[in-house]
C-alpha cells in the first residue's frame, strides 16, 4: 500500500440489510448475512491503489449487521470551495475534471464505477484530487445489500432516477439505460463541474440566491440536460464560461447515455490539450512475487535525527497506511469507541424500537423508520496521538534497518533492552506489543523487498517470529515462491467443468466457515478457483477431501491474490505431502503412519506401549492430521502459529507435532481404554499451541534425521552454486533424502518389514555424524547441524565380548544381549544394565551383526529414544572407523 504521508485515517459506518432468520438457501443452509457478503467484496478494494483514489484499509463487522470502513481521508474537499463561494478559475475546473477522470478510468479498468460522486467525496490532498468512498457501490452489490440508495439524487443521471427506457425523437428507437455503467459517473462529474462554474458566475450566483433555486436548477439538468439549462438561464452565464469548459460540460451532461462519453474517452478529448501534458500516466507498482526477482533500494537520510521533529510523526508518515492502521489498533485504537464519541453510533433502548400498534397481519403503525439504519455520510478522523505517544521512544534507526548478514534481530536503540526482553515473552503477547511489532514489520518489509537475495535472512528472522501483518508474504518466501506467478495462474483453465467440481462444491461450505472472510460468497468463489487450478495443473494427482482445509490458510492470508495462494499451496504440498494426493495413496499414507508410530515409541515408549495394547493405532486418528497438516484439527489462528514453525522445518517436522499433541493428552490417554480414546479424539480437547510448538522443536532436535526416512518422501533437488543463496535451510537439520546416495545411506524396507519394527532405524552416515567420527568427506551430510542441536548419543554394541574386542565404534559400550534380559523380558540387575540405566535419556543406538529384539525389549521397559543401526555392524565395517583395543602388556 501507499505511504500515509499527509493523509489521515477515516472511519465511516453503515448497516447492511438484515435477512429473515427463518429462511434457508437452496442448499439447506442458513442464508449468508449481507454484511458478510459486503465484507468479502470489500477485500479487492484494498488492492486498488492510485494517486487519485483514497486507499481502502480495513472493514470490520459489528452487531446488527453494522459495518465500519477504514480508509485514507483528508479534511479538505470540493465541498469547501462551494461553501466559501470563491471564484474558481477555468484552469482549476479543468484540473479537477482531469484528475477525477483519471480516478474514474482506473476504477473502470477494475470493473467498478463510483456512483456516489459528489463534492464531499472529492477530497483534496495539496489541491490534488482524491476520490473517496468509490467502492461503496461495488461492495454492496450495486446497492442490493443495503436499505439506502447509493448516490446523491442531485448528481445522478436521468437514466438512474427514472430506472426505465428512454425514447429519442424517433419513437421507434429505444435506448436502454445504463444505471451503473462508467457513463453514470461522467454525468455526476458534469453536475459537480457545473456547480464549480456556478460559484465563479456572478449572474448565476444572483439567480441561485437560495438552495431551493439551486436544487431546481439541478432538476432542470437532470430532466433536460445542459443545453436546456443554458436556454433557461440568462445569456451572460454562457458568455462567462470559456469554450473548452462549455464543451466539457456539454459532453458530460449529454442526456442519452449512448451518446455520453466514458471517462477514458473524455481523457483523450481535445478539451484537455492544455493540461494533459502536465500528468504522467500512472504505473502500478511491482508487487512481490509478481515478476522477476529484484533488489530493493533504500535511501537513508544523512541525518536521521533531523527527519523527525514531532515524536516520530514523519517516520510514521513514511510507513504504509495499512501498517499505520495495524499499529493504531495495537496501541489501543477502537473503531466503535471513536464513532460513539462522535455520536455516529448511538445506543437506543430496545423498547424504543418496538412499533406502537400491530395489526393481525403484522403491519406496524405509529413508529417512524429508524434513520440510524440509513447511510450516515460522516467520516470520523482517527487520532494518531496515542500511537505516536507509544512510539516516541523508538529510535529513528528502527525505521531504516540495515540488511547486513550480521545484523541483529533488534536494533540498538534506547528501547532495545525492552524489545530484547519482549522476545522472551509468549508469542501472543509479542503480537500485541506495538513497539515490538513496529520493529518486526519494518525489518520484514525490508527483507521481503530484497527477496530472494535475502531469503536466508528471512528464514533466520522467521525463527524468532513472523509479524502477522506480513505473514502471507513471509510464508511465500519460506516456501521459495518466485517468478511471474500471476501469468502461470491466469494460464490455468479454471472454468471448464471437471469431475471433481461436485466434491469441491460439497466441501467448501464446510471448510472453516466460522471465519467471516472464508464464509463469504467471494470466499467460496476464490476457494473454488484455487482448488480447481491446483487440480487442473496437477493431472497426476487427484482431489482428496481435506485439500480444501489445506488451502484455507493460504487463501485467508492472500485473499485478494489468488495467484499467490495457489503458488504457496503448490509449493507446500510437494514438500510436506509428497504423493499424498495420488489416486492410490495407501502405500504413502501407510508408510507415513508407520514412521509416526515409530516416532511415538522413540519419544514416549510408555504411551506407545499403552496405545498398542488397547489397539488405538494412528490409522484411527492421525490421517486427518497429516493429510491436512492439522488444518482440519485446529482453527486458523492456531494454524498460523503452528505453520510459522512448520515452514521452517523439513518434511519430518509434522511427526514431532503429532507426538507433541499426544503428549499434551498423555495423562488422559494413559488412563483410558480404546472406547474412551475414540471419544476423546472425536472432539479433540483444547491444545496449547505455543506449548505444542516448543515441544515439537525439542522433539525434532532429539530425533536423528535418518530415523524419519521414508522412501516415498520428496527427494531433494540439487541447486547450482550460483543459486546457492536461494536454498532455504531447514529448522535444525537437513532432509535425510540426500542429494547423493551412498552405500552408508538407509536402505528402503518393504512396508510389511517396516511395520514389524517398533523402533526406528538410523543410517551409518547419520551415526558417524552424530558421534563426530572422522571419516571420508563423502560420509558427511551436505548441511551440518549446529552443535547445540546435536542429541547426546550412546552406541550400545550388543555383540559378544569376543566380537566387540575384534573391532568396535569408538565410545561405544558393550552390553551382550544374552546377559541383559530375563526370560520374561525384564531387565536383569547387573553392572552393564546399571550403565545402560545411567544413559536412559540419551539417544541409544543398538549395534549388532544380526537383527535382534533388543530394542523391542528396551521399549517394553520404557526406555526412550531407542533406535537401531541400519545394516548393523556389517555395514559399519566398510567405513574403516572401527577401533581395536590395544593389548595390555
Amino acid at each position: 500500500m501507499q505511504p500515509l504521508r499527509d493523509a489521515e485515517l477515516g472511519a465511516s459506518t453503515f448497516f447492511a440489510s438484515p435477512l429473515p432468520h427463518d429462511v434457508c438457501g437452496s442448499n439447506g443452509l442458513p442464508l449468508t448475512p449481507n454484511s458478510i457478503k459486503i465484507l468479502g467484496r470489500f477485500q479487492i478494494l484494498k488492492t486498488i491503489t492510485h494517486p487519485r483514489l483514497c486507499q481502502y484499509v480495513d472493514i470490520t463487522r459489528g452487531k446488527h449487521e453494522r459495518l465500519v470502513i477504514v480508509a485514507e481521508h483528508y479534511e479538505k474537499s470540493l465541498k469547501d470551495f462551494l461553501k466559501q463561494g470563491k471564484a474558481v478559475s477555468p484552469e482549476k475546473v479543468l484540473q479537477v475534471a482531469y484528475e477525477v477522470l483519471e480516478g474514474l478510468e482506473f476504477m473502470n479498468k477494475h470493473g467498478m464505477v463510483h456512483r456516489a460522486l459528489s463534492p464531499n467525496n472529492v477530497l483534496l490532498d495539496c489541491d490534488k484530487v482524491k476520490l473517496a468512498k468509490f467502492g461503496l457501490y461495488h461492495m454492496t452489490d450495486h446497492g442490493a445489500d443495503v436499505d439506502f440508495p447509493i448516490g446523491y439524487p442531485s448528481y445522478l443521471p436521468p437514466e438512474v432516477i427514472a430506472q426505465g427506457c428512454f425514447y429519442s425523437s424517433n419513437p421507434s428507437i429505444i435506448e436502454a439505460p445504463l444505471p451503473s455503467g462508467p457513463k453514470t459517473d461522467v454525468w455526476s462529474l458534469g453536475v459537480l463541474l457545473f456547480e464549480l462554474c456556478a460559484v465563479r458566475s456572478q449572474s448565476f450566483h444572483r439567480f441561485c440566491l437560495t438552495r431551493t433555486k439551486l436544487n431546481f436548477t439541478m432538476q432542470i439538468i437532470s430532466l433536460a440536460g445542459f443545453d436546456a439549462l443554458l436556454i433557461f438561464l440568462s445569456p451572460s452565464f454562457s458568455q462567462e464560461l470559456p469554450e473548452n469548459v462549455q464543451a466539457l460540460l456539454r459532453k458530460c451532461l449529454t442526456f442519452f447515455p449512448s451518446k455520453r462519453p466514458t471517462p477514458a474517452e473524455l481523457l483523450g478529448d481535445s478539451v484537455f490539450e492544455s493540461i494533459s501534458c502536465q500528468y504522467t500516466p500512472y504505473q502500478s507498482p511491482v508487487r512481490l512475487f509478481a515478476a522477476a526477482p529484484r533488489c530493493a533500494h533504500l535511501q537513508l537520510p544523512e541525518d536521521i535525527s533531523e527527519l523527525c521533529k514531532d515524536d516520530g510523526e514523519n517516520y510514521l508518515a513514511e510507513r504504509a497506511i495499512d501498517e499505520v492502521y495495524h499499529l493504531w489498533c495495537l496501541a489501543g485504537g477502537d473503531l466503535e469507541k471513536e464513532l460513539t464519541n462522535q455520536e455516529i453510533i448511538q445506543s437506543k433502548p430496545p423498547i424504543c424500537t418496538l412499533p406502537r400498534f400491530i395489526l393481525e397481519d403484522g403491519e406496524p403503525f405509529g413508529q417512524g423508520r429508524d434513520r440510524s439504519f440509513l447511510l450516515d455520510d460522516t467520516t470520523v478522523t482517527l487520532s494518531l496521538n496515542q500511537l505516536k505517544n507509544r512510539l516516541k521512544d523508538v529510535a529513528g534507526e528502527t525505521y531504516y534497518p540495515l540488511l547486513e548478514d550480521e545484523q541483529p534481530s533488534l536494533p540498538q536503540s534506547n528501547s532495545s533492552n525492552e524489545l530484547s526482553a519482549t522476545v522472551t515473552l509468549p508469542l501472543i503477547i509479542r503480537e500485541r506489543d506495538t513497539e515490538y511489532q513496529l520493529t518486526r514489520i519494518v525489518l520484514f518489509d525490508r527483507l521481503l523487498k530484497a527477496y530472494p537475495y535475502k531469503k536466508n535472512q528471512v528464514w533466520k528472522e522467521a525463527r524468532v517470529d513472523i509479524p502477522p501483518l506480513l505473514r502471507g508474504l513471509a510464508w511465500a518466501a519460506l516456501l521459495g515462491v518466485e517468478g511471474d506467478i500471476r501469468s502461470k495462474y491466469d494460464g490455468i483453465d479454471k472454468d471448464t467443468p471437471i469431475p471433481t467440481d461436485r466434491q469441491i462444491e460439497v466441501d467448501i461450505p464446510r471448510c472453516h466457515q466460522y471465519d467471516e472472510l472464508l464464509s463469504s460468497p467471494q470466499g467460496h468463489i476464490k476457494f473454488r478457483r484455487v482448488l480447481k487450478a491446483w487440480v487442473v495443473s496437477h493431472p497426476d494427482l487427484v482431489y482428496w477431501q481435506g485439500l480444501d482445509s489445506l488451502c484455507a490458510p493460504f487463501l485467508y492470508l492472500n485473499f485478494s491474490n489468488e495467484a499467490l495462494a495457489y503458488a504457496c499451496m503448490s509449493a507446500f504440498i510437494p514438500k510436506y505431502l509428497y504423493n499424498f494426493f495420488l489416486k492410490d495413496n495407501s502405500h504413502v499414507i501407510q508408510e507415513y503412519l508407520t514412521v509416526f508410530s515409530q516416532m511415538i515409541a522413540f519419544h514416549d515408549p510408555e504411551l506407545s506401549n499403552h496405545l498398542n495394547e488397547i489397539g488405538f493405532i494412528p490409522d484411527l486418528y492421525a490421517i486427518p492430521w497429516f493429510l491436512t497438516m492439522f488444518t482440519h484439527v485446529f482453527p486458523l489462528h492456531k494454524i498460523f502459529h503452528l505453520w510459522d514453525t512448520l515452514l521452517l522445518g523439513n518434511s519430518s517436522f509434522p511427526f514431532c507435532i503429532g507426538v507433541a499433541i499426544l503428549q499434551q493428552l498423555r495423562d488422559r490417554l494413559l488412563a483410558n481404554g480404546f472406547n474412551e480414546c475414540i471419544l476423546l479424539f472425536s472432539d479433540l480437547p483444547e491444545i496449547d499451541i505455543e506449548r505444542c510448538v516448543r515441544e515439537s522443536i525439542n522433539l525434532f532436535c532429539w530425533t536423528p534425521k535418518s530415523a524419519t526416512y521414508r522412501q516415498h518422501a520428496q527427494p531433494n533437488k540439487p541447486a547450482s552454486d550460483s543459486n546457492s543463496f536461494r536454498k532455504t535451510p531447514s529448522y535444525y537439520s537437513s532432509e535425510y533424502q540426500d542429494l547423493t546416495k551412498t552405500d552408508l545411506s538407509r536402505e528402503p524396507l518393504k512396508l510389511s518389514e517396516l511395520k514389524a519394527e517398533v523402533s526406528p532405524r538410523i543410517s551409518v552416515e547419520d551415526l558417524i555424524d552424530l558421534c563426530e567420527l572422522s571419516g571420508p568427506a563423502y560420509f558427511k551430510t551436505p548441511v551440518k547441524r549446529a552443535r547445540t542441536g546435536k542429541p547426546k548419543i550412546l552406541a550400545v554394541d550388543i555383540r559378544s565380548l569376543e566380537d566387540f574386542s575384534r573391532g568396535h565404534i569408538p565410545g561405544s559400550i558393550n552390553i551382550p544381549y544374552t546377559s541383559t534380559f530375563g526370560p520374561e523380558g525384564e531387565l536383569l540387575q547387573c553392572p552393564v544394565t546399571s550403565t545402560l540405566a545411567g544413559y536412559r535419556f540419551r539417544v541409544i543406538v543398538i549395534l549388532s551383526s544380526i537383527m535382534t529384539n533388543f530394542a523391542t525389549h528396551l521399549l517394553k521397559v520404557n526406555f526412550p529414544r531407542v533406535c537401531v543401526l541400519d545394516g548393523g555392524m556389517n555395514k559399519m565395517k566398510s567405513t574403516g572407523l572401527l577401533t581395536v583395543p590395544s593389548p595390555q602388556i
